[in-house]
């Protein structure tokens, strides 16, 4: 790992922001790819419209309001930043659907054991921590929420394909007041970046770095197995966007899904 990009254990406290959803946006703000990413879930799935779901690590919850446009009615998204939770809710009931946000630590969330037939973690969400022990107890905390023949559905980095196609440096103009730089550095297994944002009126706005493990089939089916899931299903190739740009961690990505038996 370079040592001149040095990140805060807790760098994920305080990134998720009003800026993040700019500098993002091309992703976590694309209407026409969340629907496509829900419509897989339905699929893939099969969520009857009465199934509880918990979509952890969610955000503002575009996922979980999609869903619940589409009928589904028992649906909880965690998330730390309260940034997004305020957002979400607003959204929701903008939308007239029902969706509860609450905000907490994916670690340790508090809620009831075994109450969720479905959980979510969408988006390339996990492997925040640079501690390993740290993203398995938030496997150890969805196993313990799921109902008994529950899933978990988690949406990770394509490992491989960022080993093969990593790039040093991205850059992406938002508008004509925002530029978003980013300086990656590969360590074993993970990726620390160092992102800054320009702006044209106010200079740097941002200088922030944070980083994201990234997992081969064999290893997340380890840490999941550990965790007491089963029947550990991989799909390579989620929503790939290699001929569309440099989505960083989101440009290929592949689905976990494991059962509680």
């Amino acid at each position: 790992m370079d040592k001149a990009i040095r990140v805060d254990g807790n760098w994920w406290k305080d990134l998720f922001d009003d800026l993040y959803l700019r500098t993002d946006a091309r992703s976590v703000c694309d209407h026409d790819l969340t629907c496509r990413e829900v419509t897989f879930l339905e699929k893939a799935l099969r969520i009857h419209e009465s199934s509880s779901i918990l979509d952890m690590c969610g955000g503002q919850g575009r996922h979980s309001i999609e869903l619940a446009r589409r009928g589904y009615y028992d649906i909880t998204v965690l998330d730390y930043s309260s940034y997004l939770i305020d957002l979400g809710i607003k959204e929701a009931r903008k939308e007239n659907v029902s969706v509860s946000f609450i905000q907490g630590d994916a670690r340790n969330t508090g809620l009831s054991e075994k109450r969720f037939h479905y959980i979510f973690i969408l988006a390339s969400s996990f492997g925040y921590f640079p501690d390993e022990g740290e993203n398995r107890k938030i496997l150890h905390e969805a196993f313990r929420l799921l109902k008994l023949g529950g899933t978990l559905l988690l949406d990770l980095p394509d490992r491989n394909y960022v080993l093969k196609n990593f790039k040093a440096h991205s850059s992406h103009q938002i508008d004509k007041e925002l530029t978003v730089n980013r300086i990656r550095s590969l360590g074993e297994d993970i990726i620390v970046s160092r992102e800054t944002v320009h702006s044209a009126t106010q200079g740097c706005i941002r200088d922030k770095s944070y980083c994201v493990r990234l997992y081969s089939p064999e290893k997340i089916t380890g840490f999941l197995q550990a965790a007491g899931f089963s029947s550990v299903f991989i799909d390579k190739d989620f929503m790939c966007r290699e001929n569309q740009g440099d989505y960083g961690c989101m440009t290929n990505r592949m689905i976990i899904i494991a059962e509680k038996k």
